[in-house]
């Protein structure tokens, strides 16, 4: 039972993380879930919505529903697959994409600020014992 002051403190990490960055994608309009689709898009071809959830950290039934908001601003485009009828390709409008060039570094500034109190090496053992703990489940 060792680890569980690990899991607290995992926990509480992940916790913070989400409250600093959200506070900040807040201030430019944008929730975690939709900056983390848009970061995914931008300057990348147009994939499924599969691969789309398979790269972000969204679950299946939440990524319909903020894609719709996101076609609904205009920020994003969903149209057929061309080599598969049953699914949908999204993809970043023209607005969606100059919104990425806005916000995506924006927000690495700003998440930088709080990683520059790390050394170097101080972050790659962090990811380094991060990976170690993903590979575990």
């Amino acid at each position: 039972m060792r680890f569980l002051p690990v899991l607290r403190k995992l926990a509480q990490a992940y916790q913070s993380f989400e409250h600093y960055s959200a506070s900040h994608l807040k201030s430019i309009g944008l929730t975690m879930t939709q900056f983390d689709i848009i970061a995914t898009l931008g300057n990348q071809p147009p994939m499924t919505c599969k691969e789309l959830g398979e790269k972000t950290l969204v679950t299946k039934g939440t990524l319909t529903g903020v894609l719709e908001r996101l076609e609904g601003k205009g920020i994003i485009r969903r149209e057929t697959n061309r080599e598969d009828a049953r699914s949908q390709m999204v993809s970043l409008t023209q607005d969606g994409q100059q919104l990425f060039e806005k916000v995506f570094p924006e927000h690495v500034t700003y998440l930088g600020r709080a990683f520059c109190k790390l050394t170097a090496r101080e972050v790659e053992e962090l990811s380094g014992s991060l990976e170690k703990l993903r590979s575990i489940f």
